[in-house]
């Protein structure tokens, strides 16, 4: 069972890294992978244009357990609020626009939900 916890974050760094690069394409500079604190974990913080971007990233291989945007729930949705709080808090950043962008990947298919919710 702990091996495939730890296959399942392997996958999931190496599809946040997919995404990175994704984004990077689309002009998008990565801040930080994996930021961490007590509240939670955000996948990619990164800055589009004037906008501070809070990206959470889901795979799905197929649709056998859903679509990965449906994984982002209202509870995904409170936990990454806070945990972007906590990082504007820490850096002292108040006056730098937000948003959270919700990444799904379907196979080889991406899905970039811009603004996918209000904070």
């Amino acid at each position: 069972m702990e091996e495939k916890k730890q296959n399942n974050r392997k996958v999931g760094s190496d599809y946040e890294q997919a995404v990175g690069y994704y984004l990077e394409q689309q002009g998008y500079v990565i801040l930080q992978f994996n930021y961490r604190c007590r509240q939670g974990e955000i996948d990619i913080i990164a800055r589009d244009g004037p906008y501070l971007v809070f990206c959470e990233v889901k795979y799905r291989q197929d649709k056998k357990k859903g679509s990965p945007l449906e994984a982002v729930d209202m509870k995904k949705q409170r936990t990454l609020y806070k945990c972007a709080s906590y990082y504007l808090a820490v850096r002292g950043i108040s006056d730098s626009p937000c948003r959270f962008d919700v990444i799904g990947i379907e196979g080889e298919k991406i899905i970039h939900i811009k603004n996918a919710f209000q904070g």
